[in-house]
């Protein structure tokens, strides 16, 4: 849980730092950009919707509150959105990386340290954690539905007519999203593949730094 409220704001964080270095000073004026855990609480995506499909036994979808940003602000309008709605990703990229060196620092101080072994299990069964979160933190927002970061990237792809009726899915964008995580899981799956195969592979370039401790955290 730490380390994905942690990716979580990661990702937010860099929606805002990026927009304000583009001229879109919202976040920053709002409050928005901060480490703050609270500040990025939203009472429907973060407590609510969640709650309501677990309790229906559905794939629960949860998020944090978007931070806001105002695109007329940018310095250039199409090179900024682009930017901004990629900065996120690309924060979850950063911590997927430092996931992974931690994994191999605490290898080493462990080997040193056979005292430390419990404490940095749990320690390196976290960072291993971070690795497949990001990754599917990654995949999972570039999905092209909108309001998700995909959709910023792909609505400049298309002919301004497509893109302007493909943007106004962002007001049942939630419910879409739902209705491919409960009636095309495969189809999720699918779109996932390539990250969880990164996952496999960056575990597997650094499990000569696994700690047996570390075993007992990932059951």
């Amino acid at each position: 849980m730490p380390v994905l409220v942690f990716s979580v704001i990661a990702h937010e964080y860099a929606h805002g730092y990026a927009a304000l270095k583009q001229g879109d000073d919202t976040a920053l004026m709002l409050g928005r950009l901060t480490w703050n855990p609270i500040k990025h609480i939203d009472p429907f995506m973060t407590v609510l919707l969640p709650l309501v499909l677990s309790l229906v036994g559905a794939p629960i979808l949860a998020g944090a509150k978007p931070v806001p940003v105002d695109s007329r602000k940018y310095k250039k309008f199409k090179q900024g959105d682009i930017i901004v709605s990629l900065a996120g990703v690309f924060a979850n990229l950063l911590v997927g990386i430092g996931c992974a060196l931690l994994i191999l620092i605490v290898g080493v101080i462990g080997r040193n340290l056979p005292s430390l072994h419990p404490s940095l299990g749990i320690f390196q069964a976290m960072m291993i954690r971070g690795v497949q979160l990001n990754a599917v933190l990654i995949a999972f927002n570039l999905i092209p539905i909108p309001p998700l970061d995909g959709s910023h990237v792909m609505k400049y792809l298309l002919p301004p007519a497509w893109a302007l009726r493909y943007m106004q899915f962002g007001r049942m964008g939630v419910a879409l999203l739902i209705g491919v995580m409960y009636l095309a899981p495969q189809a999720l799956s699918f779109w996932l593949k390539p990250a969880v195969a990164v996952t496999y592979a960056t575990i597997e370039a650094v499990s000569g730094a696994i700690l047996p401790s570390t075993a007992q955290w990932l059951r």
